[in-house]
């Protein structure tokens, strides 16, 4: 039987016939009606829908599931649609969920499962097999080497570097009881914290920040230490007991900094999300991982380093090694042009006075 066939851009059923048109209307089989005009035009809009929802988008971000690398996701794609007109039409964008090992093992320290690089393993991996065309991580999680073959050219603005407690009883880690457990999955917490409080224990506290409060809410723990940033981005600063000054608790290698990155022959991409770059955010974080590259740090070290440009416009570099049990915390300081190559010099001279410092097995926990 010959059938009905719609074109995508019309509403009207077209038949097509091998041969001539017939001059009569084909005999239908005894007990068929012929179809309604009404049924055909509602399937072919079907027809036209289900194109449209098959397009192919222009940009694929790749991000982790948890809320806050969610939020940071739609950051980035709400920057992308407000500086590319042909990036904010309906679907120009996808965003592609991609589960990491670091989101899987959360009963384990990181230290013991290959540290942070199993929070962006996958997604490099999605991005190097074309499945997603860019990433977007929370800079802390990126290790100082990026995989062959992707490269990543935009920081977006940093949000505020501090640390917060959160505590349902008391309004500071001073007021809190001797013996009290601090939970956090932060080795560079748990030094700063021990250092200055000897008395508080400190415990394994993995998990999104919304695990975490349930925990703390639940009685696991009696506070915890999250990222500023984090819960800015979340809007859950209401949760926030005290913020701590980077005096009292210096943040991690690029806290509060979302990168993006791409593969490195893909010239459309990188032009795209180098239009988003903050260029005093990138500068702080290249400064702080040439810190951290140095050290050759992992997530048996405590490290911490903070960039940041001064009133006078200069850059002044704070940083700290420290043992995991904070009866040893090494800390240098650098100021310099807010340059680039100055501000990469800075970082490694740093890290090879505190390697100095620290002497032969220091970073052997």
């Amino acid at each position: 039987m010959r059938t009905a066939t719609h074109h995508p851009l019309i509403t009207a059923p077209c038949n097509l016939w091998p041969g001539p048109r017939p001059t009569s209307s084909p005999v239908l089989p005894s007990g068929s009606r012929r179809p309604r005009r009404g049924a055909l035009v509602v399937r072919a809009a079907v027809v036209v829908e289900q194109e449209a929802k098959t397009k192919i988008s222009l940009v694929r971000i790749g991000t982790r599931g948890s809320p806050l690398a969610l939020a940071q996701a739609y950051e980035t794609r709400d920057k992308l649609m407000a500086s590319h007109s042909e990036l904010a039409e309906e679907g120009a964008i996808d965003i592609v969920i991609i589960k990491t090992t670091g989101d899987k093992v959360l009963d384990q320290p990181l230290a013991d499962i290959g540290g942070k690089g199993l929070f962006t393993k996958e997604i490099d991996e999605a991005l190097l097999e074309g499945r997603i065309d860019i990433a977007v991580h929370s800079m802390k999680d990126v290790p100082t080497y990026l995989p062959a073959g992707t490269i990543l050219p935009c920081n977006l603005p940093r949000e505020d570097v501090r640390d917060a407690f959160i505590c349902l009883t008391v309004k500071s880690l001073a007021e809190l009881p001797a013996g009290s457990v601090i939970g956090t999955a932060s080795l560079r917490r748990q030094s700063q914290i021990l250092y200055r409080y000897p008395s508080l224990k400190v415990v394994n506290f993995r998990g999104n920040v919304q695990t975490r409060l349930k925990k703390l809410n639940e009685g696991e723990v009696q506070a915890t230490l999250l990222a500023l940033a984090g819960l800015k981005r979340l809007n859950m600063t209401e949760n926030v007991t005290a913020i701590l000054s980077v005096e009292e608790m210096l943040p991690a290698i690029a806290q509060g900094a979302i990168g993006i990155a791409c593969r490195s022959n893909d010239d459309k991409m990188a032009t795209y999300i180098a239009s988003l770059n903050h260029d005093d955010t990138r500068l702080a974080v290249a400064c702080e991982r040439a810190f951290l590259e140095t050290l050759d740090g992992s997530c048996r070290t405590p490290i911490a380093g903070y960039a940041h440009r001064d009133s006078d416009g200069n850059c002044v570099l704070r940083c700290l090694v420290a043992s995991p049990d904070g009866t040893r915390v090494l800390e240098t300081s650098r100021k310099g042009l807010y340059a680039l190559d100055d501000m990469v010099a800075m970082g490694k001279d740093a890290g090879k006075e505190l390697l100095s410092k620290a002497g032969p097995g220091f970073f052997d926990w």
